[in-house]
């Protein structure tokens, strides 16, 4: 594609000069694409014109460019538009029958944007660094005899140990590599000879052999992407329709509250040490999973979330435990999250794990010293994670991911972005469609509409809302003492159940057992028999099962005949012959209970000891308060304070439309200065600071309402020179009004270097 060089007169030499001829709002949208740029702000269009060209500012904007606009960028840098104007007819003809101009005049406008290309449609011109930046080899050799999907798969398979090496390596390292062997009268048995004729390798010349780019993407199990597409690969078509798609996600979001309230519980009861290196120990973490019911992995996922939630934290708990070294435990504000609507609760763990700067599905894996990665540990932290996990999230918006085959997804996410195609490995992305299915981001490969809204900035708490099955009041008691709830309870339904019955199994409809001990659970918390029979008489839809009063009935009697309080504690029963057997027991001695009457008893261990020894040796007792009513002794489990967030840098700050006009006028007004200076000088009226010329010049330009282009030095010896109006001058200083910062500024007259007036 050969270049046309337009008319000189119609072309900026630079590309200063055509960002100096670019309208405020345009140059007000490059620095809001590229907020690099402005830090800090720079004096004049040159300044920016060079920062905007330097490799590592080129290679942020670059970032997330996808692979059309890379393929655009790469035909400008063969055709020469870095050193010379390209037309954009040679560009439109080059692409003929792969895109279209409309797309084309869609991809300029965004490198336009970006500052990568710049110039007019008849002399466009490329950032040099913009070449470098593009993921593949810029002309590489032509590979469309290539092998591709699962034939390149089966023959690297097949590979022998020689030839697959000599791949690797230039896998790793550089696609293009020196051998004598790429020479056509090499001997056919050659390991260079045989990955040519197998259309594996490319030869450039005879001493030059190129590795094509979908080998190395196999080799490196990057996601694939094609360097010639310029348009995104079709999606799928949809097999499931939204209403099961969110039925799903809304099942497994009430499945994960009911594992983290279990897990916050039981870490509330026994909170787990910090390990010495940080994070939490294997033994500590499978022993989360058995009290959940949970794999490892997935209790490493629990942990990794609540933990970004600020449900859970390292800190000395209160109560403090044995010990006086930091434990992971629930925070203060777990009360608060477990007190408040289902809906609500997810949305607050499901954007946690999405701005979760951490990859937990690398717990348990090996480190490179052949250790196991610890959960909440330093090892799982990733800088990329939370763009990875968007990216991939959105693709799946458009293309599903059913079962374990994401070859689409990857794909589709590798031609979004490119230069992240090395972080799409095929283990990655399936754990991370798994980590987003159980936590009712996705079902079935797709993103549920809850996910949707968490992801594009809506209100997910509305739409899992709208997702949940609506709460149940009532349940069906069965003869066999279970009891079924047909969907999530009313809180107040739901506390009283798990109170008086042990989860079963959970799901859509959870099933409840009631037995001796839940129905003493719910006594021992306050309840009569009486509050028992009401609950299930106005709760539940069958008729309540004789078993069940008969049950109540009978734990109930046995239950407080024996009473235990605080002298430290007493202990007294009605009848004194409980409490004569309770003295003879061998639980005596160990409380040193001491009988003081017929009826009652003391010892001074704490009233729970005394609960628990007496529960322990088979009695049934219930704690009492000053005037006799039974309290709620439960252990209500340890607590941390909730941790101070990090700051956490997540790039170059977006300025606001008011500091992005303030930029603008300052780069207008330096440029007019850089101007001004030059003409002053070639009419030789400049001059130096500290004499009576400079002082007269400041007074005329006052007297006259003149502006003037004024060279200052700052405390800090920072040269600038800035175009003003000056207000007064007296006393050593001078009062001045500065366009670019819409204030009036004092400039002490010993630090000007220069002055001029402007015409």
């Amino acid at each position: 594609m050969p270049p046309t060089t337009p008319a000189p007169d119609s072309v900026p030499d630079s590309l200063a000069l055509w960002l100096a001829g670019r309208r405020d709002s345009e140059l007000a949208a490059a620095l809001r694409a590229r907020p690099d740029l402005v830090v800090p702000p720079p004096a004049s269009m040159s300044v920016l014109a060079s920062r905007a060209q330097q490799r590592a500012s080129v290679f942020r904007a670059a970032d997330e460019l996808t692979t059309a606009e890379f393929g655009i960028i790469e035909l400008l840098a063969r055709a020469g538009a870095v050193d010379t104007p390209v037309p954009r007819a040679a560009v439109l003809e080059e692409i003929a029958g792969r895109t279209s101009a409309k797309n084309l005049d869609r991809i300029l406008a965004t490198l336009r944007s970006l500052l990568l290309v710049w110039g007019p449609n008849d002399a466009l011109r490329l950032v040099p660094a913009a070449v470098d930046a593009v993921p593949w080899r810029v002309g590489r050799g032509e590979d469309t005899a290539v092998p591709a999907g699962t034939e390149l798969d089966d023959l690297l398979v097949a590979l022998p140990p020689e030839q697959r090496s000599i791949l690797e390596t230039l896998s790793r390292t550089s696609p293009v590599g020196r051998t004598r062997d790429a020479a056509p009268d090499t001997p056919a048995d050659r390991p260079v000879q045989q990955l040519l004729a197998a259309g594996l390798l490319l030869r450039l010349d005879d001493e030059t052999v190129e590795l094509p780019h979908r080998v190395g993407q196999a080799l490196r199990d990057d996601a694939p992407f094609e360097p010639a597409a310029l348009t995104p690969p079709r999606a799928p078509k949809r097999t499931r329709a939204a209403t099961d798609v969110n039925a799903t996600a809304a099942g497994a979001a009430l499945e994960l509250l009911r594992h983290c309230e279990n897990l916050l519980e039981v870490l509330g009861e026994q909170p787990a040490p910090v390990l010495r290196a940080g994070g939490l120990g294997v033994r500590e973490l499978h022993r989360l999973g058995k009290g959940v019911g949970l794999d490892d992995q997935e209790t490493a996922l629990l942990v990794e979330v609540l933990a970004g939630a600020g449900l859970i934290a390292r800190g000395l708990p209160d109560p403090p435990p044995a010990s006086d070294d930091d434990h992971w435990a629930p925070t203060t504000a777990t009360d608060a999250w477990l007190a408040a609507s289902p809906a609500y609760r997810w949305a607050v763990l499901a954007g946690a794990w999405l701005d979760l700067g951490r990859r937990p599905w690398l717990v348990g894996r090996r480190d490179p010293n052949d250790k196991p990665i610890a959960a909440l540990s330093d090892e799982v932290k990733s800088p990329t994670a939370a763009r990875d996990r968007r990216l991939l999230l959105d693709v799946l918006s458009e293309i599903p991911a059913d079962g374990p085959d994401v070859s689409a997804l990857r794909a589709a996410a590798a031609w979004r972005r490119p230069r992240w195609a090395g972080r799409f490995d095929t283990v990655s992305v399936v754990e991370t469609v798994r980590e987003a299915t159980f936590l009712g981001l996705v079902a079935h490969g797709c993103l549920a509409s809850p996910g949707k809204a968490l992801l594009h900035g809506g209100d997910a708490e509305a739409e899992m809302t709208a997702v949940l099955p609506e709460p149940v009041d009532h349940v069906l008691v069965q003869a066999d003492l279970t009891v079924v709830a047909p969907g999530p309870l009313v809180p107040e339904l739901a506390e009283r159940i798990a109170l008086v019955a042990d989860i079963e199994s959970a799901g859509a409809a959870t099933v409840y057992r009631i037995g001796d001990a839940s129905v003493r659970r719910a006594l021992d918390a306050g309840l009569g028999a009486s509050d028992l029979h009401t609950l299930f008489a106005n709760h539940s839809r069958t008729p309540v099962p004789q078993s069940l009063t008969y049950l109540i009935d009978d734990v109930a009697r046995r239950h407080g005949r024996l009473r235990a309080g605080v002298a430290s504690s007493f202990v007294r029963a009605d009848d004194p012959a409980l409490l004569a057997e309770v003295l003879s027991s061998p639980v005596a001695a160990t409380l040193a209970l001491r009988a003081v009457a017929p009826t009652v008893a003391i010892s001074q261990a704490p009233l729970a000891d005394v609960l628990t020894e007496l529960r322990a040796a088979g009695f049934a007792p219930a704690g009492e308060d000053a005037s006799g009513a039974v309290v709620d002794l439960r252990p209500r489990g340890a607590r941390v304070s909730v941790p101070r967030p990090r700051a956490r840098y997540g790039g170059p700050t977006v300025p606001s439309d008011e500091q992005l006009d303030t930029l603008v006028r300052t780069l207008r007004a330096g440029d007019r200065a850089e101007s001004a200076s030059s003409t002053a000088s070639a009419r030789g009226d400049g001059s130096r600071s500290g004499g009576a010329a400079t002082l007269a010049l400041l007074q005329l330009a006052v007297h006259a309402k003149r502006s003037v282009s004024l060279g200052y030095v700052d405390a800090q010896g920072v040269a600038t020179r800035r175009i003003v109006d000056p207000v007064s001058v007296g006393g050593g200083q001078l009062q001045a009004f500065d366009p670019a910062t819409g204030s009036v500024r004092t400039f002490v007259l010993h630090r000007v270097s220069s002055v001029s007036l402007v015409d």
